[in-house]
């Protein structure tokens, strides 16, 4: 099991999401309000993920400790109303 960190701070804002793994490196989908977003772990000269949680439209790589990176902008998105 991969991406933990992101895993653990979408199910404390309780976003549900999908998660894959292939060739060893972790993959996240999920929605949050209406917009999708993505968490796709590579590795290639390092280990890294392409995210486009900072801006849905947009993605970016994120290299070093890019766990705590994308964990932390998720646990300081809005808490999930009930019904949403």
């Amino acid at each position: 099991m991969r991406l933990e960190r992101v895993q653990n701070a979408l199910k404390q804002k309780k976003i549900t999401y999908d998660y894959t793994e292939t060739d060893g490196c972790g993959s996240i989908d999920f929605l949050f309000r209406g917009l999708k977003f993505h968490v796709w772990e590579y590795e290639d000269h390092a280990w890294g993920a392409e995210t486009n949680i900072f801006e849905a439209g947009r993605s970016q790589d994120i290299e070093g400790d890019y766990e705590e990176v994308i964990a932390g902008e998720i646990l300081s998105w809005p808490d999930m109303l009930p019904g949403s």
